[in-house]
């Protein structure tokens, strides 16, 4: 599912598009909706340029488009683009990347 955003995020700024969890448990146990948490899985859509230092400098993101990421619950802010839910939140909201 690729589409074209027309959104930028700023500076240490990620958009980040949540992965669907699975909908059964190991042991074939269909979860239902209400009980699902949402998923801390998501894909990168969209970065921004990097963090700004004291000194006016930009530092650089270690992730970027495509990379698939791990995220903690609450992290980033929940926002609605043409139609489909994403996460806007900063690099340091980030865990860690996994293929």
């Amino acid at each position: 599912m690729s589409q074209k955003l027309n959104v930028r995020p700023l500076h240490d700024r990620i958009l980040v598009r949540r992965m669907e969890e699975d909908e059964k448990t190991a042991g074939g146990i269909i979860i239902p909706d209400s009980a699902k948490e949402k998923p801390q899985r998501g894909e990168i859509v969209a970065t921004g340029k990097g963090r700004i230092t004291e000194d006016g400098k930009t530092l650089p993101l270690e992730v970027k488009s495509g990379d698939k990421v791990l995220f903690s619950k609450y992290a980033g802010t929940e926002l609605k683009l043409d139609g489909s839910e994403f996460l806007m939140m900063r690099e340091e909201d980030i865990l860690g990347v996994y293929n």
